[in-house]
């Protein structure tokens, strides 16, 4: 079985793992996200004799996942220093001849969830991820969704909850679905991270609110066959039966096929904190199927 190597670029933090193919992880690492020249170099010295055969390496974003694009392979217009616009395909294939797939964080996790987790055996899955952002990758007969660049859920615009009167903190939209839903507006909304927030805050409330209205807007235009949530703030599993009611009030029973069932539908990641590595080695999968 092919050894394969995996990159989560994250923003605050890079993990790095080597595995299989049947998505079994044989090492991993983990360091802070500094510059592009510290980070990448431990991002080598990991993998330098290790005899991978493909990387997949799913980033933090917005990158340009587009092949053939002349910024293919690049973060592109990402706030966070030091790190807009730099080449990280090009810099792994200038130390490393194999191949190498190239995507998103949650697009990568949407394809490890698919491939080893929650979505297993379905034909199509949305993975959303809330925690220092929002973001969302889809899985639609077996392809990631690609396009002009790659979806960005985390930015469409929700209605107000009548008693929130925090403006909202991404600095393009103020209020969009990230806005208002993300880690830091916790803690920005309530004057305390959301972690210490207890189970019956009316914060969660408030949370779930926004996320219903992101899932049936989802689910109207994708018809996913399976959503997993996953990210930090999705670690607070009272969201999920929140979630599920206000989803079906929305919805009105216009989506029948998930009205008995919706909390089978709308399920935690399976593959838990490895999600994201998973996927890592899911597109390293991919990867190497297409030479």
């Amino acid at each position: 079985m092919s050894i394969l190597g995996a990159i989560e670029a994250g923003g605050t933090k890079f993990v790095c793992g080597i595995g299989k193919e049947d998505g079994t992880v044989l090492e991993r690492i983990s360091f802070p996200t500094t510059t592009p020249e510290e980070t990448m170099a431990q991002v080598v010295s990991f993998f330098q004799n290790k005899g991978v055969e493909a990387i997949g390496v799913g980033s933090f974003g917005p990158i340009d996942p587009v092949k053939g694009s002349p910024t293919y392979g690049r973060i592109t217009t990402t706030p966070k220093p030091y790190w807009s616009n730099f080449d990280i395909v090009g810099h792994l294939g200038s130390h490393f001849q194999v191949p190498i797939e190239f995507d998103t964080d949650v697009n990568g996790a949407a394809l490890g969830e698919y491939t080893w987790g929650a979505a297993k055996g379905y034909d199509s899955c949305l993975y959303i991820t809330v925690g220092t952002g929002v973001g969302a990758g889809a899985v639609v007969g077996g392809e990631l969704i690609h396009g002009l660049s790659h979806p960005e859920m985390g930015h469409i615009l929700v209605r107000r909850h009548p008693e929130d009167k925090f403006e909202g903190f991404c600095p393009y939209h103020s209020d969009c679905l990230e806005g208002v839903a993300a880690g830091p507006s916790l803690s920005k909304r309530w004057g305390v991270p959301g972690a210490d927030l207890t189970p019956d805050h009316p914060a969660w409330e408030m949370e779930a609110y926004y996320l219903a209205q992101a899932l049936m807007n989802y689910i109207l235009i994708l018809s996913p066959q399976k959503i997993v949530m996953g990210g930090g703030v999705m670690k607070q599993l009272q969201l999920f039966p929140l979630i599920h009611t206000k989803l079906q009030e929305l919805l009105n029973g216009y989506v029948p096929a998930i009205k008995e069932n919706i909390a089978d539908y709308i399920v935690p990641p399976q593959l838990g904190d490895n999600a994201g590595l998973c996927g890592a080695l899911a597109l390293a999968k991919k990867a190497l199927a297409a030479v």
